[in-house]
């Protein structure tokens, strides 16, 4: 009867057999179909996770295609060449960016704690997504002429500078600045900006060891946030 029953089975049934006893590795992509519009975000995502996993050597067209599972024209027909790639996924970072100071500017419960909530968001974004947030001020890679691009780094700015106009209880304009209106958006991008690649390069760790047990970079950095600055530069 087993053999009858063999001789019997369809051939399809063999091939599927043969099939399940070699399959293929488990790190091979099989191509997977996608939506033309939910392609690009599919690629972007592939991108964010090469960066964040390989760093920016790793994050090559090819790698990117791989990660996505589809073939390896597909982010050249979306982005033209990396250097597209890589502004479109700085346009990203700088959304999120954006939408986790605003976020945490939003809970914040005093005027104080809001004008500390946005710097230390800043610094969380960068430690949670260090990758994206390397990319999104290497300048030199990246085509501030695409739109998106554009767009999402001038939110950053004006976010910044409404956050120091507040805090100079006046109205800051992106578009004219005063010399005491720049001084002071450089100044605090320049201490919290400079603070986070300190912290991502482990350059603070000899500051740390010297501190009180339990001190945390966050309360560093909010002491330095609260330390009195000089005053308006002369004839500004």
């Amino acid at each position: 009867m087993a053999k009858t029953e063999t001789a019997r089975r369809p051939r399809a049934s063999k091939k599927t057999s043969s099939a399940s006893a070699s399959p293929r590795p488990a790190s091979a992509k099989t191509e997977t179909p996608y939506h033309h519009g939910a392609l690009r975000e599919a690629l972007l995502q592939a991108a964010e996770r090469v960066l964040e996993r390989d760093g920016l050597a790793g994050l090559t067209l090819r790698a990117v295609a791989r990660e996505a599972g589809v073939s390896h024209a597909a982010p050249t027909h979306h982005f033209g060449d990396l250097t597209g790639l890589l502004s479109e996924l700085a346009a990203v970072g700088f959304r999120q960016f954006n939408a986790a100071m605003a976020a945490a500017c939003e809970t914040a419960p005093t005027p104080l704690a809001r004008s500390l909530a946005r710097p230390k968001a800043y610094v969380a974004y960068a430690q949670a997504h260090p990758g994206m947030y390397g990319i999104m001020f290497r300048t030199e890679r990246l085509d501030y002429s695409r739109p998106s691009l554009n767009e999402a780094a001038e939110a950053s700015f004006a976010g910044l500078a409404n956050a120091v106009g507040t805090m100079r209880q006046e109205q800051i304009s992106g578009d004219a600045l005063t010399l005491s209106q720049a001084a002071a958006i450089a100044r605090a991008w320049s201490m919290v900006h400079g603070f986070t690649m300190l912290l991502l390069d482990g350059r603070l760790e000899d500051i740390m060891g010297r501190l009180p047990e339990g001190t945390t970079p966050e309360r560093l950095l909010e002491a330095m946030l609260m330390t009195p600055m000089g005053g308006k530069p002369p004839g500004s």
